[in-house]
């Protein structure tokens, strides 16, 4: 069993009491990067049970840009599993072994900047079946809990969820396209979160995930309610041990007109003084969206290659925009 730090139990690792706000969610995601074959991805299930549905996620990156990609809002009636959309997680160890399963379809996407009006990507774009069996193991300790106070006092509709942990994996297992099997080892993070969330309750955020091997990695967060309000950290994981990172400062290059970020920089700071500066390359990017009450959330995912020194790793870059309109 892995090392659990913060007010964590082994059995966070399954569905928890469905609360009684309209926007309870509770969500898993898992993301996992296969350096030797430059490819990578993440799976996504929100359970949404008071609305009777889940959000179902799946992208995959390819190493020449293109991507596969499948969004669903499947119908649930509990917060029993995780299981729907043809998405499926199961806890084979809890805080040690998780396995996530898709079949179903994707879209096969040439040029996935095209989710940016997610109707043409679905209607011109051609659809694959797919079969995804991932096996997960902790490579560090489970780290997170319950939010602080003022965050669980904020009214349903502005909460972001009220726990939350992650965990970097190691990852192996298989992807078969059109029946050709692709063989997937590497790494990864996962995290789980569960209370009220609505997308549109912060201003923004930049999430870093980062493994450069089974005893190196980093989670960066610039998390910014509101331009008043911005938290900075993450963690340094270095086989079991965290390191609690105690400011970061996130900045980025973009696509020349729009708000794709192409290279990523990282400034962090360890409570012992320790800094250090890591440089990403954005090699795949997706673009999503998410709009409620006049509102629309853009969230940048990028499969990075990270480098510090002469290590070199591969993670993912999330960078979150709240504002008015479309």
């Amino acid at each position: 069993m892995a090392k659990i730090i913060g007010n964590l139990v082994p059995d966070d690792d399954y569905t928890h009491e469905l609360g009684s706000e309209t926007n309870f969610n509770e969500s898993m995601y898992f993301n996992f990067f296969d350096t030797s074959k430059n490819m990578g991805g993440f799976v996504r299930l929100g359970n949404r049970a008071n609305e009777g549905r889940a959000e179902m996620t799946v992208a995959l990156y390819r190493p020449d840009g293109t991507a596969m990609f499948m969004f669903k809002r499947p119908e649930i009636q509990n917060n029993d599993a995780f299981d729907a959309g043809g998405l499926r997680f199961e806890v084979v160890e809890p805080s040690q072994k998780l396995r996530t399963t898709y079949r179903g379809s994707v879209l096969d996407l040439k040029e996935p900047r095209v989710l940016t009006n997610p109707k043409e990507a679905f209607t011109q774009n051609p659809a694959k079946k797919i079969e995804l069996d991932l096996v997960h193991d902790a490579v560090g300790p489970m780290y997170g809990g319950s939010k602080d106070e003022k965050e669980a006092d904020r009214p349903a509709e502005e909460q972001f969820g009220k726990a939350h942990y992650e965990q970097h994996m190691a990852v192996s297992g298989t992807l078969t396209v059109d029946g050709e099997t692709i063989e997937i080892s590497g790494h990864g993070l996962r995290d789980h979160s569960w209370g009220p969330r609505y997308w549109q309750s912060i201003a923004g955020y930049e999430w870093l995930t980062m493994n450069f091997g089974p005893d190196l990695g980093f989670m960066v967060s610039v998390i910014r309610r509101d331009e008043e309000n911005v938290r900075r950290g993450g963690v340094m994981i270095r086989g079991d041990e965290l390191v609690p990172l105690t400011w970061a400062d996130v900045t980025a290059e973009y696509e020349e007109g729009t708000h794709f970020h192409k290279t990523v920089r990282a400034n962090v700071r360890t409570g012992a003084g320790e800094e250090m500066q890591i440089d990403g390359t954005v090699l795949g990017f997706i673009p999503l969206r998410n709009r409620r009450g006049g509102m629309t959330t853009q969230i940048g995912e990028g499969m990075t290659q990270w480098r510090l020194g002469d290590e070199v790793g591969y993670g993912l870059s999330e960078f979150l925009r709240t504002m008015d309109g479309d």
